[in-house]
């Protein structure tokens, strides 16, 4: 799960506005990993982060 961190226009799956909050991505869309990582590191066009990993809160414990 990712949280968007920076505002952004998703070009390459539905060209949706994603605002800083939003989860990424919404449902129903599926995204590669390399997409991912492009997003969440300097590796894009922009040399920005657009979103981070939400660490898992869910405890398997029961």
């Amino acid at each position: 799960m990712y949280r968007v961190i920076r505002k952004f226009k998703d070009l390459k799956h539905d060209e949706y506005v994603y605002q800083i909050g939003d989860m990424y991505p919404k449902e129903g869309i599926d995204v590669s990993k390399a997409r991912l990582k492009e997003l969440s590191t300097t590796k894009n066009k922009y040399k920005k982060i657009y979103i981070e990993e939400i660490a898992d809160t869910t405890d398997d414990k029961g």
